[in-house]
């Protein structure tokens, strides 16, 4: 009986830059069109796509934000 050699872990989504995460998501998505996983594996790439989808936006909301905050301070007059 062969054994499948476990997936090399992955890091949890939230200890990922929004870089790293956008670069996995690419992959996922590449790996999802190949059409070349099986159904388990499809689920898995989709569930893990999706987490890294919501870290992108997560991170991106957190810029904007901060963007945001900076324009505002900036525009207050000086007392």
């Amino acid at each position: 009986m062969t054994k499948t050699s476990p997936q090399p872990s992955r890091p949890e989504t939230d200890q990922l830059t929004y870089e790293q995460a956008r670069d996995e998501l690419v992959a996922v998505v590449a790996e999802l069109e190949s059409g070349q996983a099986s159904l388990a594996q499809a689920m898995t790439l989709w569930q893990r796509g999706e987490a890294l989808a919501e870290r992108c936006q997560s991170l991106l909301e957190e810029a904007r934000a901060a963007v945001a905050a900076q324009i505002e301070a900036e525009a207050q007059p000086e007392a």
